[in-house]
């Protein structure tokens, strides 16, 4: 709403600003009241439409800097609280489960500061006190709801229930009312999981230098083994820019979390071979 308003009164860079030009042009003309002082009317009026785009123009971008920063923050924050919530599903939580969720950071890439505050988020999560709803309602208010960043948000928390070898019911169970407050259906919580199993299988638990069995390209690609070429090449593209790296950190992804986000574009590009070279196109 801030953003609308703030723009209505700064008009961003691109836009053609004839406020300037055209009351000069008025003006000129009542003092001289000849085409002369029109003409110099518009080129002092075009003057101050410059400065006024210029102005606009880095308002716009400090604006934006700032809403990164924020979703970057808020992006950090809730990964590691609603982790630690998700380790406390079942009850309580076990040692087995804190080496795991450091095992999530170390694949993350983290260095120790971040590592330290992560670890502070994660037992902040598990504490009987953490509003979860809430969490999840700020982290998708301040980041805008965008969903390739609500989308890589679930792929983490799916990996760190899946950490252990497998998700339990009570692991289950969070997943989903995650999933709906942040606006992914049924459908899209079986999509993830397939997903992630299979990135999990090919590449965490005994993938093999031949990389991903074609069962599990499919399931990384999230298409059926019926789907025609064309089907897998747009599947292929359309996973690709929703991972790319650059594009996430833009949005919301914390910089520092930027590792995993390459490691997911490599294993679906090394899945999308996969399918190709058997079929041949």
């Amino acid at each position: 709403m801030y953003n609308r308003a703030l723009f209505l009164i700064y008009p961003s860079a691109g836009d053609a600003i004839l406020l300037g030009k055209i009351i000069g042009g008025v003006f000129g003309y009542l003092i001289t009241n000849n085409i002369w002082g029109i003409l110099i009317g518009v080129f002092l009026g075009h003057q101050f439409d410059r400065g006024l785009s210029r102005s606009a123009g880095g308002f716009s971008s400090r604006w934006r800097v700032l809403n990164q920063a924020r979703a970057q923050q808020a992006f950090f924050e809730t990964t590691f609280s609603v982790m630690g919530h998700l380790a406390k599903a079942d009850g309580r939580v076990s040692e087995q489960e804190i080496a795991l969720a450091r095992q999530v950071m170390t694949r993350m890439g983290l260095p120790e500061a971040a590592r330290r505050e992560a670890m502070r988020l994660f037992n902040q999560g598990k504490a009987s006190d953490f509003d979860l709803d809430a969490a999840l309602a700020s982290f998708r208010s301040v980041t805008l709801g965008q969903r390739n960043l609500m989308q890589m948000f679930l792929e983490i928390q799916f990996f760190a229930a899946y950490a252990d070898g497998s998700m339990d019911p009570d692991e289950r169970h969070v997943l989903l009312h995650v999933c709906d407050l942040l606006g992914f259906s049924q459908t899209d919580f079986d999509r993830l999981d397939a997903m992630i199993q299979a990135e999990m299988h090919a590449f965490q638990d005994g993938g093999t230098s031949r990389g991903p069995s074609l069962e599990d390209a499919y399931a990384i690609l999230n298409i059926s083994e019926e789907a025609t070429d064309s089907e897998v090449k747009k599947a292929y593209r359309r996973l690709m820019s929703q991972h790319h790296p650059d594009k996430l950190v833009a949005k919301g992804l914390p910089e520092e979390m930027m590792k995993l986000a390459q490691q997911k574009t490599h294993e679906i590009r090394i899945a999308y071979e996969r399918i190709k070279e058997t079929r041949g196109f």
